[in-house]
């Protein structure tokens, strides 16, 4: 065999292990003893479900008649068809379960509310500059949503006694509501 396939050739069976050289050529040169995914080094496919007929690549011998007939006849086919109609189960949608209720301010509520940008100063705050104090202020929250629900939660956005909107835009730590109002279509 030359390499390619030609029309007329037999496709190997499921039974045939194809070369590492004919793998590794047909794979543009990977190694056919590659590890795949997180398999460790030195696995090998030693079985593939992977066909070729006429040039085309094939999943597995249920698309060809021929194959398929050699293993089993029309009826033994229906009865494992009848089989697999028995055991198939339609299982109907269920409701999603109720969020349950927060004593915190909703983010995307407050998003909604505003109009402002980031930045736009809204509320009067200290005449110091307190980004440093913002900076180490906000290092305590994993998220900028934590800050802006802990911001709110304290009086924000009119009073800020955690130090987190020193630029009085009534946003948070660099949080930003563009994505709440995109996903609004605001």
């Amino acid at each position: 065999m030359n390499g390619t396939a030609q029309v007329g050739d037999v496709a190997p069976s499921a039974d045939t292990a194809i070369s590492g050289s004919a793998l590794g050529s047909s794979m543009g040169g990977l190694s056919a003893d590659r590890p795949r995914g997180d398999a460790p080094a030195g696995i090998k496919d030693v079985h593939s479900e992977l066909e070729f007929a006429d040039n085309r690549a094939m999943i597995s011998k249920e698309q060809n008649f021929d194959a398929v007939k050699s293993v089993r006849t029309i009826q033994q086919d229906k009865a494992l068809l009848e089989q697999q109609r028995a055991q198939y189960q339609v299982i109907a949608p269920q409701p999603l379960p109720a969020r349950p209720s927060s004593d915190g301010p909703n983010l995307a509520a407050y998003a909604l509310s505003t109009t402002n940008s980031v930045g736009q100063k809204m509320y009067s705050r200290s005449a110091f500059d307190l980004k440093s104090e913002m900076q180490r202020n906000c290092a305590y929250y994993t998220s900028s949503d934590l800050a802006q629900e802990a911001f709110l939660k304290s009086g924000g956005p009119t009073r800020d006694p955690k130090g987190l909107d020193p630029d009085g835009d009534g946003f948070a730590c660099y949080w930003d509501p563009a994505p709440f109002r995109a996903a609004a279509g605001h």
